[in-house]
């Protein structure tokens, strides 16, 4: 992989974090069940580092769930560090600058961020993406009457745009943005970008494991994405659902001109707790296996101007699922699930993913350890890991 260089930079004092607040509101979905991923009950290496917090702090149980995006602690201001869209496009060997155009993805998302037009354009002209086709919808569909503003899920918002536009920036994007960050609202709103005319829509946030959606994820004809967390071992909703992308994270690394990646250990994976969908047949997890791909989730520049002051470094699994969402964008990829990647050839595989993503995920469980579920690159079932799914892209030719 080849491309130019832009390096995160070192750490620096700590900034503080607006915490994402919950909505009001109740659900009818379930409670959250699950692992470590969904749970928090571990904490993970970012946290024990005090390298990042969260924008979005609170509990993933009764209904509520959180974005999963992660303030790096190196301060916000008028430089930018961190990885940037020319990175993304070299490393993954992207045809941004000639693909996407007409593809609609939609980024679901909880509360409201009034900046978020003017920081997605700072975003575009700093990186020279040119004008964005965006539009901000509330949960019902109008282009007013707005939830009220949050700056932790403002900060998962300004990502997910951003991370659309870096890998596809001639994608149309609409944003919608739910009443609150209940299950019932969220789900409301995936169902409103469908009706709205979205093929494409990524979700960087979860909760608990649970098995039902409301059919907020059945539409034909839509590819579904969504974060599968930041604690570790585990698989949280709505990344652990049979049609939806449970999308893992790797760490990106820049030596000369090559581009590697090794796996994020904190990035959610492994073996859920739902039911185990038809198509995967892996040996050691009898119930959903995640991940099914993954891309750069640490690092990341972001411009922010609503809970902060210009641009700052992020990270989680938010950056990898709406980054990866463009890259479907670019691939003009129509009603795919996780089968998709599961049921292709070895030498579609090969040719088209970088499969050799080595490292391991915090918090594995001890029978799992060394295996497959929890390591990368150890050649076990295929190609395949839980934290790397079946890899990240090498252009387009596998999605």
């Amino acid at each position: 992989m080849n491309g130019t260089l832009k390096l995160a930079a070192p750490l620096v004092l700590a900034v503080a974090v607006s915490a994402c607040s919950a909505g009001g509101g109740s659900t009818s979905l379930p409670m959250a069940g699950g692992q470590s991923a969904a749970t928090g009950a571990t904490m993970p290496q970012w946290q024990m580092t005090h390298d990042a917090s969260r924008a979005c702090n609170g509990p993933r149980t009764g209904g509520q769930m959180q974005c999963d995006a992660l303030i790096l602690n190196r301060g916000f201001g008028p430089m930018v560090n961190g990885w940037a869209p020319s990175d993304f496009q070299a490393a993954y060997n992207l045809p941004s600058s000639s693909k996407g155009a007409g593809q609609v993805v939609a980024i679901v998302d909880a509360f409201d961020n009034p900046n978020v037009a003017s920081d997605l354009a700072a975003y575009r002209t700093q990186f020279n993406l040119g004008k964005a086709k965006f539009t901000k919808y509330n949960q019902r569909g109008q282009k007013k009457n707005y939830p009220q503003g949050n700056t932790g899920w403002g900060v998962e918002i300004d990502l997910d745009v951003e991370m659309v536009s870096a890998s596809c920036p001639k994608c149309t994007i609409y944003l919608i943005e739910a009443d609150d960050n209940y299950g019932n609202n969220l789900y409301a709103a995936e169902k409103e970008a469908v009706k709205l005319g979205a093929t494409i829509i990524s979700n960087s946030w979860g909760g608990g494991g649970g098995s039902a959606s409301g059919g907020a994820f059945d539409h034909k004809g839509i590819t579904y994405l969504a974060s599968a967390g930041d604690g570790g071992y585990g698989m949280q909703d709505p990344a652990d659902y049979q049609n939806v992308f449970s999308i893992g994270g790797t760490l990106l690394h820049l030596n000369g001109s090559t581009y590697t990646e090794s796996v994020w250990t904190d990035s959610g994976g492994g073996c859920s707790v739902v039911a185990k969908p038809s198509w995967q047949k892996d040996p050691k997890c009898s119930e959903r296996t995640g991940n099914d791909i993954a891309a750069v989730a640490y690092a990341v520049a972001l411009y922010d101007t609503y809970g902060n002051h210009g641009w700052g470094e992020v990270g989680g699994t938010s950056v990898s699922s709406p980054l990866l969402a463009g890259v479907f964008g670019l691939a003009a990829a129509k009603g795919l699930n996780g089968s998709h990647f599961w049921g292709a050839s070895a030498k579609t595989i090969k040719k088209n993913m970088h499969t050799t993503i080595s490292g391991t995920l915090a918090h594995c469980p001890s029978q799992y350890t060394g295996t497959y579920l929890c390591d990368g690159d150890t050649g076990q079932f295929k190609t395949y890991s839980g934290p790397a799914g079946w890899g990240s892209p090498n252009g387009i030719g596998a999605f």
